[in-house]
């Protein structure tokens, strides 16, 4: 059974005093799960003090960027290399990063690599724009993100990795993201299944099956449920609920819940 993944992605926010609060109060109310992994990622100045500070029973880390070179002369940059202490995850081609900082899929594809060599498993994150949904392009849309970023891993690197639908149209900002557009269950149903389809096509069945695949998108405790029951969705990545304790610690509950549910049903 795949492990429910719950990704919180602090983005440009808090400071390093507001970082610690936070992380204080989601510890207060987040117990130790044995099937969800609950992450944090903070921004990069963040890292290594809320590394000391999270209980490793609770919380991993996330990366929010990495270079894709080792070490060098890149001023300015941090590598895979210098995070491998640090976080057990990395966001690679969210969608401000491509959108606003202009990545290209070859330099995904180079910094996916890159994770995986320095032993950080990456979350991908692929999705269309509005514009890309309008004109029916989702399909290959996510087809083009997924060959060009995995196209230096293994099948069995795949089957460890983790993937991130965030359709461009319906991530939230910050503190405004309960007026976001939301995409619907069917959608993200359907969207879900183009990107195991094209695992399963260029890696095989045991990589389709075993990858983890995320929501994320204006993801809040009110609608965790829904996307988590959805066949193939494995966690979620919010973006401005994760920066409030109560919405995020509600949305590990909604999992925890819903596995106990399920189990109530097996029994």
């Amino acid at each position: 059974m795949r492990r429910i993944l719950i990704v919180g992605n602090w983005k440009m926010h808090l400071n390093a005093s507001q970082a610690s609060l936070l992380v204080h109060r989601l510890s207060e109310r987040i117990k130790i799960h044995r099937d969800i992994e609950v992450v944090l990622a903070p921004s990069m100045l963040l890292i290594q003090p809320l590394s000391l500070q999270i209980d490793r029973r609770k919380f991993r880390l996330a990366a929010q960027n990495a270079y894709f070179k080792d070490e060098g002369a890149y001023t300015g940059e941090v590598s895979f290399t210098m995070l491998q202490e640090l976080v057990h995850y990395a966001l690679i081609g969210h969608s401000e990063r491509r959108h606003v900082f202009n990545e290209n899929l070859g330099l995904i594809r180079d910094k996916v690599a890159a994770s995986v060599r320095n032993n950080i498993t990456p979350i991908l994150c692929v999705g269309e724009t509005k514009d890309e949904k309008q004109a029916k392009e989702t399909s290959r849309v996510l087809h083009d993100q997924l060959i060009s970023a995995l196209s230096d891993l293994t099948a069995n690197e795949v089957s460890a990795m983790v993937i991130a639908y965030e359709p461009v149209w319906a991530i939230s900002n910050g503190a405004n993201y309960a007026n976001h557009e939301v995409a619907k269950p069917d959608e993200v149903a359907k969207a879900v299944q183009v990107i195991r389809h094209n695992i399963f096509e260029l890696y095989g069945k045991k990589a389709s099956e075993e990858v983890r695949v995320l929501y994320g998108g204006s993801s809040n405790s009110q609608n965790a449920r829904a996307y988590l029951e959805i066949d193939g969705v494995d966690g979620l990545l919010p973006g401005g609920a994760s920066l409030n304790y109560h919405e995020f610690s509600a949305m590990v509950n909604a999992a925890d819940k819903m596995l106990n549910d399920r189990k109530g049903i097996d029994e």
